[in-house]
Parts: C-alpha cells; structure tokens; sequence
C-alpha cells in the first residue's frame, strides 16, 4: 500500500524534496508546493483556467538543473487537458490548467511556476490581456512605484480600466483586461505606443531600451509579453526564487505599501483569508482598445 501523500487526489512523490530554501531555514518541500496550488486553486483558476502555459521545472530545486517546457509531455494523463498550438518547431500540443487536480499535479513534476498564454483556447490569435511588466534597473521600490502607478494613470486617462500585481520578483505588472476581438500584432502595437508616451512624460525615470546595458537606472517599461505564444507568471503563481514569493493581486491603493515580493507561500493564503482577491470578476471589466487608441492618438 502506498504511503504517499494525497493531494487533490493525486499522489505526491518525493514528498519532502526541497524545493526552494527558505529563510527559517525550513525549505519549501514538494508536498508544500503541491498543497499550497490545491488550497489556492480556487481563487487562482479564473486567472490560468484554458490558457496554454509553459512549465518551468526545476527537477532538484531551484538550486538544481532547471528547464522551460512548452511541449506537453508524453506521460501526461489523458485527463489533463491540452491544446494543439502552432509553434515555429510546427503544431504540437501544450498542457492547459482546468481544474486544481492540474495545479497540483503540475507541483508534482517540480513545476514551480506555470507561465501562461494571454489569450485562451478559444481564440489563440485573439489575446484577452494586456500587460506592462515594470522592471527596476536599480534596488529599491520607489522608481518602479512610481512607473507602476504612472502606468496606471496613463491608461486610466485613455479611458482603459487597469489592474496591479506583484511579480514575485523585482517589479510589478500593469494588466487590462480585453475583449478578444484585436489579435497580437494590434495589442502589441498599442502596448509600444503606450510605452514610449510614457518615456516622453518621464524620460529619466523610465525607458523602452531592451538592452539591459543602455537602461541606467531608469525602469524598463516591457511590453513584449504582448505576442503570440509569449506568456507571464499568473495571479498566485508561485516564484522558483528563495522563500517562494508570489505574484500576488493587490489594489492600486496598496501599491504604496506592498513590496514586489512581499507576499510567499504561506502569507498570501493568510491574506486570502481575511480579504477577497482584489481581481476577483476582472472578466467582466473587459474592454475594447478603440477608444483608446483614437485617445493615445490625441496625446502624441
């Protein structure tokens, strides 16, 4: 008889592989990634639910051999569920998250973040998000804040209702959520405009150089996850950095005060506990880019 643990149905090798180091000392174990995506899933499903996403592994702990997956393994069960994608290597098949048994199972292959598309299954050429991803060049948060929140601004004034997380890691992301109805090439597009207007307005604070060399110390405005097949770490997915940070969903009225890796773990579900997720129903704020893009027009 097996005397693995059972998470969400499904049995959890290797239970106390340590996976990422934490500063107790106490490490984050595969079983602990496994039971934190099954106690998340359900305010984390609506933010990764029938999107392709791509595994980042990392078989022997963040301090191990890592690797990228796209292509959804052979040994998948026939349960999870998947999508037939085109990629530059041709069409080929990518796992998608549907339920919280997927959540876990994926902790169970060492998959410590699961980057999604941002688009659906529905629509693959027709993305549903819109995302600005604030990176620092320097340590410190008061830059980044700072563009995090003129971002906001910016896309308040075009008309465009937007939403801020934490990455986990260094930054804050900028997300508006769309309708399906522009494909990648149009979203891009507008993300670029969006970017480079904001240079103009503070051009020592922030910059579009791709090259990490040419950024100083200004904030780079990323507006590359914005194409077709590119993807973002999701609400609540877990960082393979130590002490397990999370991307976590805050208000804009938190920006102030919420550090870009405050939340790990173990503090984002006593947060969950005592406050609904602050995206919570972002679907149904939805929108169009037309009226916008005829806005940023006027601007520049």
């Amino acid at each position: 008889m097996s005397t693995s643990p059972i998470v969400a149905g499904l049995e959890i090798s290797k239970p106390g592989k340590e996976l990422i180091p934490t500063n107790d000392g106490g490490g984050i174990t595969k079983l602990d990634l496994a039971e934190y995506y099954a106690a998340v899933a359900d305010v984390m499903l609506p933010h990764v639910a029938d999107r392709p996403l791509n595994m980042q592994r990392f078989p022997d702990g963040i301090g191990g051999i890592s690797f990228y997956e796209k292509k959804l393994p052979s040994h998948f069960p026939d349960w999870f569920a998947r999508v037939e994608v085109e990629t530059a290597d041709g069409r080929q098949q990518q796992p998608v998250v549907g339920d919280a048994r997927s959540l876990v199972y994926l902790a169970n292959q060492a998959c410590i973040t699961p980057h999604t598309w941002l688009c659906r299954t529905s629509a693959l050429d027709l993305p549903d998000q819109l995302v600005f991803d604030l990176d620092p060049s320097t340590e410190g948060t008061d830059d980044v804040r700072r563009a995090t929140r003129m971002t906001g601004e910016l896309l308040d004034d075009l008309g465009l209702t937007a939403f801020v997380k934490t990455t986990g890691s260094r930054g804050y992301h900028v997300l508006v959520p769309l309708r399906p109805d522009g494909d990648f090439e149009t979203v891009r597009a507008f993300a670029r405009a969006v970017a480079r207007h904001l240079v103009t307005l503070a051009p020592d604070l922030l910059t579009v150089e791709q090259r990490k060399a040419k950024r100083g110390s200004r904030v780079y405005v990323d507006v590359f996850r914005n194409g077709y097949g590119q993807t973002a770490v999701p609400s609540y997915g877990v960082r393979a950095r130590p002490g397990a940070p999370v991307s976590t969903p805050i208000t804009w009225d938190e920006l102030s005060r919420v550090g870009p890796a405050q939340y790990d773990i173990r503090s984002v579900l006593r947060r969950l506990s005592q406050r609904r997720d602050p995206w919570q129903g972002i679907r149904r704020r939805a929108q169009g880019l037309g009226k916008a893009q005829q806005r940023l027009a006027r601007l520049t």
